[in-house]
């Protein structure tokens, strides 16, 4: 008996011997900007035999295919606004001979004025870096995908909250929001590649977890963060809840606050059910708040996405009590700069029409700022993002520009960070959520899809 375990145990040992020898060590592939020389995060290569590879925050892939080593190897090259040279052909894309533990870099060519700076949100934000052996410092945080963000200050940190979620566990993940905390300059440089930690709100396997669930069936979203002084000079964080039956369809919206004992979001008030005599919400506070002086010197804080459509001054009691509130009208397009120029696809045209996106008060232009989607955009429907500029949140935007592009594939909810950086300072970030949905895409992007990717606008070098 001993013997025929001796074995069994000398074969096991044999085979995973075996096994390691055969171990392929990756051949090492560098994407970076021609122009700075910056890793390029979110770059597909994919080669004839349909093999796709994507870098990752450090721009590198971790290239394993044992049929190609040694083998003179035409990648095709895809970076939604980073490209190489077309051939005689039309293909875009570079020849290399991979070899374990060998390198190369590939320069690609940006389009467009804003970097792509790498992902903040999902797993395997360095994956291929740590298949090469690189970053061992990097851990997981548990989640692989989250749908847009809120942010607001709040207790000397900056509170985070995100829609429904995508765990490992199965296809059905979080869809009562999740939330996190930072720094308020969470950021320590704005170059790539940027790693972001969050100190999540989870359970007690370590797995971020639900943190509004309020009454009734289905998701629930919120909208509109914001932070309120109460009556004791205080201050508390709000938000606009919105209960969701499928496909997309709301029921019930109304207001809830954030408990610091309970760490969840509690129910404050509800504005509105569904029925045959209210079918549609009134006006509530949603998109995303900004702090506003008027000409007057009064505090307000605007709540729109990406226009102020409703103001109410910045403290709990206005902001739940729907008679204080005030809306305003909103633009519903943008001009764009007197450009006689085309985006590579189509010619430009004179107007623009928002999707959604954010403003936020620019010191450095000492202006009105704002990014957002473009809707019915091209080449992608909702992934086509823009920067305009005017002298009051309320409008006239104008002198729009489109900053960056995606290849039939959404960036939708695009969100503003002037809280990441200092006061003055020309780098304009913000992010949003890359996803599949809504696209024309024949798959998803691994790793990034339905996930949040940061992007830089260098104000101080945008040709307008």
């Amino acid at each position: 008996m001993a013997t025929s375990v001796s074995l069994r145990l000398g074969s096991w040992l044999a085979v995973l011997v075996a096994g390691t020898a055969m171990a392929i060590q990756p051949f090492q592939i560098q994407i970076v900007d021609a122009s700075n020389q910056w890793p390029v995060p979110m770059v597909e290569l994919e080669t004839v035999h349909h093999c796709k590879f994507v870098s990752d925050n450090a721009g590198l892939i971790a290239m394993d295919l044992p049929e190609l080593m040694g083998t003179e190897t035409w990648f095709h090259v895809r970076g939604h606004g980073y490209s190489v040279p077309a051939d005689g052909f039309g293909y875009r894309g570079v020849r290399a001979t991979p070899q374990p533990g060998h390198s190369i870099t590939i320069e690609v060519n940006r389009s467009l004025p804003a970097q792509r700076l790498g992902r903040l949100t999902g797993a395997g934000i360095f994956g291929e870096s740590q298949k090469l052996g690189l970053r061992s410092d990097w851990t997981e945080q548990r989640i692989l995908g989250c749908d847009s963000v809120q942010t607001s200050p709040y207790g000397g940190k900056l509170f985070w909250a995100w829609g429904d979620t995508r765990l490992a566990n199965y296809p059905l993940g979080r869809f009562h929001m999740i939330s996190a905390t930072t720094d308020r300059q969470p950021l320590g440089s704005f170059e790539p590649p940027i790693a972001l930690h969050y100190d999540y709100r989870t359970d007690d396997d370590g797995v971020p977890d639900n943190v509004a669930e309020m009454p009734g069936d289905g998701p629930t979203w919120l909208f509109g963060l914001v932070t309120l002084k109460d009556e004791t000079g205080g201050t508390r964080l709000g938000a606009t809840y919105s209960k969701i039956k499928p496909p997309l369809a709301e029921y019930e919206k109304g207001l809830c606050l954030w408990n610091d004992d309970t760490q969840q979001f509690d129910r404050h008030r509800v504005i509105w059910r569904k029925s045959e005599q209210t079918p549609t919400p009134p006006p509530m506070p949603g998109g995303h708040a900004t702090p506003w002086t008027d000409q007057d010197g009064q505090p307000w804080v605007l709540f729109g996405d990406p226009f102020p459509t409703l103001k109410c001054r910045p403290t709990l009691k206005d902001w739940s009590s729907p008679d204080r509130w005030q809306t305003l009208s909103t633009p519903d397009h943008v001009t764009t700069a007197d450009r006689d120029e085309t985006d590579g696809a189509t010619e430009i045209p004179t107007k623009i029409t928002p999707h959604r996106g954010s403003i936020a008060w620019n010191e450095f232009k000492q202006r009105w700022v704002t990014i957002f989607t473009q809707k019915y955009g091209g080449p992608s429907f909702l992934g086509e993002i823009w920067y305009a500029e005017s002298d009051s949140p309320m409008g006239p935007w104008g002198n729009a520009i489109k900053v960056v592009t995606h290849d039939h594939y959404t960036f939708y909810n695009p969100q503003l960070h002037p809280e990441f950086t200092p006061a003055g300072s020309p780098i304009l970030l913000f992010e949003g959520t890359y996803t599949s949905t809504f696209s024309q895409a024949s798959d998803s992007t691994p790793r990034h899809d339905y996930n949040q990717v940061l992007y830089r606008l260098d104000l101080d070098q945008l040709n307008r």
